[in-house]
């Protein structure tokens, strides 16, 4: 079983790209199997193989300890960890080629907290990856761009995974989006955009983060996804081919 793991801010996308990715891969005849790990979320737009809501229920949480959702939703991720045994079971008994994991909408419940790590650290699995999901509308100015790069490197940290980056809502920044992938592949072009916008002491912040993430290896592009119409899942499916599958490419591809 091979692990993908998707990651990203509330609202960019999650869901709807893994949907997405299933489609792909079964087209391609390969088992993928689902894993829905966000405890509150109410509807998704794919079957769940399994699905922690069946071990957590936010409800109850919040009845049994009089918690608030934001309070409850925190216990909540943090008993999964303590499901990780029931959920490898029904992981296994499923058994599939590739598991897309579909982390909670608050990113800071599954990358910060330490069951989210936990449960990385001990699925079992013959190869492990993630997707950061960049959030095309968050990302249409240098700075914000810069922050949101900031997040996915910390992430990346975090989690001790192989990470693909990719932005999500490519359909709603079609003005933007060549502007976006210039600053996610040359520096040089983002300094200059950030210089634009800001002064001061925005200015030097962003630019010394910059080049810290230049160093750590973050200039490696970005790859667009249009979620509404599976637009780049090709150039997707080869990134993570290359992690999972050490550079071999799968059969075909449309």
């Amino acid at each position: 079983m091979k692990v993908i793991f998707l990651v990203g801010t509330a609202g960019s996308g999650k869901s709807l790209l893994a949907s997405k990715i299933l489609d792909y891969y079964t087209r391609n005849s390969h088992f993928v199997g689902m894993l829905n790990l966000d405890p509150g979320v109410e509807n998704l737009p794919y079957t769940c193989d399994v699905d922690v809501r069946d071990y957590v229920d936010m409800v109850s949480i919040m009845k049994q300890y009089d918690l608030g959702p934001n309070g409850a939703m925190i216990m909540a991720n943090d008993l999964i960890a303590s499901k990780i045994d029931e959920l490898q079971r029904e992981l296994d008994n499923v058994n599939p080629d590739y598991l897309i994991v579909d982390t909670p909408g608050q990113i800071e419940l599954f990358a910060y907290r330490a069951s989210g790590l936990f449960f990385v650290q001990n699925l079992n699995a013959e190869q492990k990856t993630s997707v950061f999901l960049h959030d095309g509308s968050l990302i249409t100015t240098a700075v914000n761009f810069v922050s949101i790069a900031l997040l996915a490197t910390s992430v990346k940290l975090r989690l001790g995974l192989p990470q693909v980056n990719v932005i999500t809502k490519v359909d709603l920044i079609e003005d933007k989006i060549k502007d976006i992938l210039k600053w996610s592949s040359n520096m040089a072009s983002l300094e200059e955009a950030i210089a634009k916008e800001s002064d001061g002491e925005s200015y030097t912040l962003a630019s010394n983060l910059l080049r810290s993430m230049n160093l750590g290896g973050f200039a490696q592009g970005l790859i667009p996804i249009s979620n509404s119409t599976g637009d780049g899942m090709i150039n997707l499916h080869a990134a993570l081919s290359r992690i999972l599958n050490m550079g071999e490419e799968m059969e075909d591809y449309g």
